[in-house]
């Protein structure tokens, strides 16, 4: 029991999906019941023996949110040469600053809008309903990345999961599914590369609290408070911060997944 308990804020977001078959009905109500009890869902029941390869369902989607490149809760803020590909949004607050034309923006800017709230709100869905998902893997304390090769499957981090030096591989066709308690760190000369047919869509990062990018990733971010992209860092996917800023310090390279 290591990290804190989900906000009612994101609770009341969560919409358990409807299946046809019975035994889908009583798989809703276990994870609905875990994401109420369970603190902030990042905690992990006992491991898996092996890994459970998992195809894309309709609770991981991320509705909305599925439009942006860069969604952030309080601001949104790009300094220096950089580009992004997708939407970029922030809800509830209604700062966003930096693009066109120092930040070249391909999609359209939503600040407290009707689509920015939305895919807030859907993201919050995303994030409750992906991180009561068990864990096939838990690690220790500050866990390094760098070196892995990892096939589809849940992954938890009881504190911070790193990739401070070398290449972190996702192999395989399927789901991986990061649940982190604290922070995210990748280190500038590091990466994240994808083998084997995954897809930077079928990527969650759940961060408990913030998400600092220094070396290439990829997959969609979701962080509780925020996400800071260092100078040069760039990011496949999306970058979500639920509560807080998303800010980027130059030279970065944001592009939505497909």
């Amino acid at each position: 029991m290591y990290a804190r308990q989900i906000p009612k804020s994101l609770l009341h977001t969560l919409r358990p999906t409807r299946f046809t078959s019975a035994l889908g009905v009583m798989s809703v109500l276990v994870v609905a019941a875990c994401a109420v009890d369970a603190p902030s869902g990042l905690h992990s029941p006992a491991p898996s023996s092996s890994l459970q390869t998992l195809g894309v369902t309709s609770e991981s989607r991320l509705g909305s949110a599925s439009q942006f490149a860069v969604l952030g809760a309080s601001t949104v803020t790009c300094t220096g040469a950089g580009t992004n590909t997708g939407n970029v949004g922030v809800s509830p607050g209604s700062s966003i600053t930096g693009f066109n034309p120092d930040c070249t923006l391909t999609g359209t800017l939503h600040a407290a809008d009707n689509l920015a709230a939305s895919a807030q709100a859907d993201a919050a869905t995303a994030y409750g309903s992906l991180s009561a998902k068990p864990c096939n893997v838990t690690y220790g304390t500050v866990q390094e990345l760098g070196g892995l090769t990892l096939t589809p499957g849940v992954y938890c981090f009881p504190s911070s999961g790193q990739v401070s030096s070398g290449t972190l591989t996702l192999n395989g066709l399927g789901r991986f599914i990061f649940k982190v308690a604290s922070t995210f760190i990748t280190s500038t000369g590091t990466s994240v590369i994808l083998t084997g047919g995954a897809r930077c869509d079928s990527i969650y990062w759940l961060v408990g609290s913030s998400a600092t990018l220094g070396g290439p990733v990829a997959g969609n971010i979701l962080a509780y408070t925020s996400i800071g992209l260092d100078t040069g860092a760039r990011l496949r996917g999306r970058a979500i911060a639920l509560n807080g800023a998303v800010t980027m310090s130059g030279q970065n390279a944001v592009s939505i997944c497909g």
